[in-house]
Parts: structure tokens; C-alpha cells; sequence
């Protein structure tokens, strides 16, 4: 009885045999290629993902309940609550925005760099057939679940001290993950010219901190010094914090609401131009 080789069965693209099967392998796509940089770094948080536990959940469930529910009972006995809400109300929506903001500070300065300097991790990944932007897509997919994550679960302990009076605060999550991309891909191109973690420091001191503080977090901007209401209006936290505070009260406005959510896309899209260029000067020869 003769025997029959058996037939191989077209691969990805049509020709040649599949890459489960002996033979030429097809290459990958370029959706397989990002999501393989996405798997390796989701493999990787399944392994690290205590260490984020204070910063990433604790210190957004401090605030609530110090300036929500401490500073906010002060409020609301004193002067009634702000614009209308209860304290509480009024600043959960703007937590909500505020922590995409140092979740994407953790994603996007000491593990990036770690990765172009120090474990040289991207140039592993640039070692086979993926491209800078390949890995850039892969690891902004892997931040982006990160700010859902996390977004997702204070906004579920907030729900549970009242901290929305509204159903459609649901819509503040796709708002929060945009705000920490607006924040993650600029970042990244920072990141990609440090030589040294000494950024940071200023980074963290003197940009972040204070935004958290005067971009109408904690206090309507209205209540800034005259010359410091437009800086508030250039960052990209203070249209976050707006952006979920209306869909949050069910106040929204569409002609600034839409105003705030393209300048966030603005901010995402140009740090993501700005990331692919630093990234190729440092990591292509």
C-alpha cells in the first residue's frame, strides 16, 4: 500500500504551508505583531502586578476618602457642596481623570526607560522582524489596559460611597483611558531621551503634582489667580477632569465637551507622532 504525504494547509496568506506544520513560515501581521508585544508585557504585569497595588488602587481610595468624604462633609456643612453637588460627587469624577494621569506617569518613565537602557528589552523586540512602531502599538495597547483596569475598579469602590449621582458616569471610563493616553504617549517620547531616571524627578515635582492640584480637581479653576486660569486650559487633565465631571452629573455641554475630548485625541496623537521619532533616534542605528 502506497503511502500519502499528508496535504499541508495554506497559511495566513494563502501560499505555503501554516506555522504549525514543517516548512517556510509565513511572517507575521502586522496585528499579530502587536499583539505578541501586548502578551509579552500582559505576561509580565501577571508576574509584577503586587508592586502596583498602593499606587495603582490605595492612593486613589486615600483621596476619595480624604478629600471626598473627610474634606467633603467640611464642605457640605459649611457651604452647601460646590456648583450645585455634593463635594463628594464633585471631586470622584475628577479622581477618576487625576489617577489615569500617575497611572500613565508609572506606565510610561521608569519601566520605558528600563527597557531602552537598562534590560534593553526593546532591543530584543527590534531584534526580529517587529518595527518601532509595531512595539510602540503593542505597548500602548498594554498601557491602555492598565488605565481601564484601574479605572475600572475605583470607579466601582466610588459607586459604592455615592460618589455618582448619575448613571451615565459609566461613560467616564472611555473619558479617564483617553486622559491617560493623552499623558502616556508624550511621556513615552520624554522618556526616550533620558539618559538617566533625573527627569523625573522634575517631571514629578514640578508638572504633575501641581496639575493635580490646579486643573480643578479639588476646586473649581475659577477660584485660580486670573493668569493661571489659561494655563489650566492648555493641559490636558483640566479637559479630562471637565470631561468626566459633565457626563458624570449629567451636565454636558456638547459644544465643549466635544471640545475637550478632541483636545485630549490632540495631545495622544502628537505624543504618539513625538514617541515614534525618539524612539527610532535611540533605538535604529
Amino acid at each position: 500500500m502506497a503511502l500519502t504525504q499528508p496535504q499541508s494547509q495554506p497559511g495566513p496568506g494563502g501560499e505555503g504551508p501554516s506555522r504549525a506544520e514543517h516548512g517556510i513560515r509565513q511572517p507575521l501581521s502586522a496585528t499579530e505583531r502587536v499583539l505578541a508585544v501586548f502578551t509579552y508585557f500582559l505576561t509580565v504585569y501577571k508576574r509584577t502586578w503586587r508592586g502596583s497595588i498602593i499606587g495603582r488602587f490605595l492612593s486613589p481610595l486615600f483621596f476619595l476618602l480624604a478629600m471626598g468624604i473627610g474634606l467633603g462633609s467640611l464642605v457640605d456643612d459649611r457651604v452647601g457642596g460646590v456648583e450645585g453637588l455634593p463635594y463628594l460627587q464633585f471631586v470622584v469624577p475628577a479622581i477618576v481623570a487625576t489617577q489615569t494621569m500617575w497611572v500613565a506617569m508609572g506606565e510610561s518613565t521608569y519601566q520605558v526607560l528600563g527597557y531602552i537602557k537598562w534590560n534593553m528589552g526593546y532591543h530584543a523586540m527590534l531584534a526580529t522582524p517587529m518595527t518601532v512602531r509595531d512595539v510602540l502599538r503593542g505597548h500602548f495597547l498594554a498601557v491602555a489596559a492598565h488605565l481601564t483596569t484601574a479605572t475600572a475598579i475605583f470607579m466601582a469602590v466610588a459607586s459604592l460611597f455615592g460618589g455618582f449621582g448619575s448613571v451615565a458616569a459609566v461613560f467616564c471610563l472611555p473619558i479617564a483611558v483617553l486622559t491617560g493616553l493623552a499623558f502616556t504617549t508624550p511621556i513615552f517620547a520624554f522618556t526616550a531621551r533620558q539618559e538617566g531616571d533625573n527627569g523625573f524627578n522634575i517631571l514629578f515635582r514640578w508638572i504633575v503634582t501641581p496639575l493635580m492640584l490646579f486643573s480643578g480637581t479639588f476646586f473649581p479653576i475659577e477660584q485660580l489667580p486670573g493668569w493661571m486660569q489659561p494655563i489650566a486650559w492648555a493641559t490636558p487633565l483640566w479637559h479630562g477632569v471637565e470631561a468626566c465631571r459633565a457626563v458624570a452629573t449629567g451636565a454636558v455641554v456638547w459644544t465643549p465637551f466635544v471640545g475637550h475630548l478632541l483636545v485630549l485625541a490632540g495631545y495622544a496623537a502628537v505624543g504618539w507622532w513625538l514617541a515614534e521619532r525618539s524612539f527610532a533616534k535611540r533605538l535604529v542605528p
